[in-house]
């Protein structure tokens, strides 16, 4: 880089002097003309002396016009040497520090310069070339990250708006536009005044640590969380604002429910414990008969009964919850299963003169699964069908096999259940009549245990029912293979 400093100066003032001798024979030349022009006018020896002093003048205005030049060109190598040659040699030194700590094309650049003698600016041109394939290397990288980060943002479930710091829309993936239901809004006033969220956008980006910045609003039939972030550029300073958008109304339901199952728990535990304490403290107050006192007995124990098999599901939903209910699995018959549980219930039958026909068909293989778990299900069911089914009704058993699975179909031509309750059955304390489910004994998590139940055993439980005609009940669990 010196020599290439030198060699401009060396230039510079070569040009500068030819520049000068020119001008100087020039002037010169003018002042031979005045000089004719005067010589007509004055003595030769005044002329004489004339010319000597505008000769003396000349030569000095030429060495001081050299010395000048001599000046500005050393000012100007300075100047060169300070704001070009010195960044540049920076430039090379950290370039070759970066290059060989990378991937040590800069030492092979060293080596063919050793070997070829290439002159300094053929260097820096390699040195340059590197540099610009490397830039060219981070910039696909740069890109290919970005199609990373757009690819994810396309696949989010959640939804992402972008802003700038003067609201508008830079970004919004397919989520937020399903989400809120976006057509052509294109500012962070029209998406969130459309939505009906008060949200001041300056709060966000200066005044964050002191402003709410989630948000929930109602879509349709949908409840989506919105969160506010601002995000900062390279000097620390809010540049724009993110909105990232949560479908949580699965969330919402799941709290409801559970609220409401809380509330159930304490409105069944609640009423045979009313009960309890006040036949208890009937008796103690006061001399009764007999018949009287046996009846309040009966009473306390029929409540007492009923407190425990509510304690009993409870306890039993919260094995399945856990994951620590224990599976004792066994391979049995599943038609003889079915038949052993309708005679468990024969007395229940009877009593309603109801007509029970059980089809098993042949073929069906045996199944490996929790026998007992199996039972309460089969038990559960068809106790319900007795339940809701009136005197005289009829009630169908099918047993069968259909490609990889063994089944059991109980039909009844009972009360049936309202195609708004459908949905639920399923759901803890859910009762489709909940006054006439507890006159006759039920908990309201009958049906819940028989789903975990099944479930536990890798089956199926569907319900179909139409009010008032009757309710088909289909149990599916996989069957063991057939031995060829």
């Amino acid at each position: 880089m010196k020599n290439i400093q030198t060699k401009i100066l060396l230039i510079l003032f070569i040009i500068g002097i030819v520049i000068i001798l020119v001008t100087g024979i020039i002037f010169t030349g003018i002042l031979n003309e005045s000089n004719s022009i005067i010589e007509t006018q004055i003595s030769s020896e005044q002329m004489h002396n004339l010319a000597n002093m505008q000769m003396e003048q000349t030569k000095i205005l030429i060495l001081c016009a050299i010395l000048v030049f001599s000046c500005i060109v050393l000012i100007v190598g300075f100047v060169i040497m300070q704001t070009i040659i010195k960044p540049m040699d920076k430039l090379i030194l950290e370039t070759e520090k970066v290059t060989n700590s990378g991937n040590g094309k800069l030492v092979e650049v060293g080596k063919r310069k050793k070997r070829k003698r290439k002159s300094e600016v053929d260097t820096l041109t390699n040195i340059i070339g590197v540099m610009t394939g490397e830039l060219k290397q981070k910039l696909n990288q740069v890109d290919r990250q970005r199609r990373e980060i757009e690819a994810i943002l396309e696949h989010m479930n959640d939804g992402i708006l972008a802003f700038d710091d003067k609201g508008k829309l830079l970004h919004m993936n397919p989520a937020a536009k399903e989400m809120l239901g976006l057509q052509n809004e294109k500012t962070f006033d029209e998406i969130f005044k459309k939505l009906n969220v008060d949200i001041n956008m300056e709060a966000i980006l200066y005044l964050q640590n002191w402003t709410s910045s989630e948000q929930r609003v109602n879509v349709e039939d949908r409840i989506v969380n919105i969160f506010f972030a601002p995000y900062k550029d390279e000097n620390d300073l809010s540049s724009g604002i993110i909105a990232v958008l949560q479908d949580i109304t699965e969330h919402v339901k799941l709290d409801e429910m559970r609220k409401e199952f809380v509330a159930d728990v304490s409105h069944e535990l609640k009423t045979p414990i009313t009960s309890i304490i006040g036949y208890a403290d009937t008796l103690q107050d006061g001399e009764y008969d007999e018949a009287t006192t046996k009846r309040f007995l009966s009473v306390i124990s029929q409540e007492g009964r009923r407190m425990s098999n509510l304690v009993s599901d409870l306890l039993t939903l919260s094995r399945y919850d856990n994951k620590k209910m224990k599976r004792d699995l066994t391979e049995f018959d599943l038609g003889e299963l079915t038949k052993k549980c309708e005679e468990k219930l024969k007395i229940e039958i009877e009593k309603k003169k109801q007509n029970v026909e059980c089809y098993v068909t042949a073929d069906v293989p045996p199944i490996k699964a929790d026998k007992a778990g199996i039972e309460r299900v089969i038990l559960n069911v068809l106790s319900n069908a007795i339940k809701y089914t009136g005197e005289n009704g009829n009630i169908k058993i099918y047993v069968g096999f259909v490609y990889n699975d063994a089944y059991i179909k109980i039909i009844d031509n009972g009360i049936g259940i309202p195609k708004e309750d459908l949905g639920r059955i399923f759901e803890r304390f859910y009762r489709v009549d909940k006054a006439r489910t507890r006159e006759m004994g039920g908990t309201g998590l009958g049906l819940s245990i028989a789903k975990e139940i099944i479930e536990q055993n890798n089956g199926s439980i569907d319900i179909k029912s139409e009010y008032g005609k009757g309710t088909e009940v289909v149990i599916r669990i996989p069957a063991m293979k057939k031995q060829n």
